[in-house]
């Protein structure tokens, strides 16, 4: 008995659209996510100072920043290059 041959089908370059190279992530954006950051990272230390009833400037102020900064990342995420 012989073994079969099994022919392995060849892909082929024809057909297939080819996607522009560009990055995922824009340079503004990666600008705004770097900026949403840091915010996000002040408002933690902002909240830090709060005092338990919530009756201070930090409690008023920190989730501003938190809310302020996570939406500057989902920006920075969709922004595009400028032409």
């Amino acid at each position: 008995m012989s073994k079969k041959d099994k022919k392995i089908p060849q892909k082929s370059n024809q057909g297939e659209a080819s996607l522009p190279q560009t990055p995922i992530i824009s340079r503004r954006g990666w600008k705004l996510i770097g900026a949403g950051v840091f915010i996000v990272t002040v408002g933690f230390v902002v909240l830090s100072f709060t005092d338990p009833r919530g009756q201070n400037w930090a409690s008023t102020l920190s989730p501003f920043l938190l809310v302020g900064g996570y939406s500057l990342i989902g920006i920075g995420i969709i922004t595009p290059d400028p032409s």
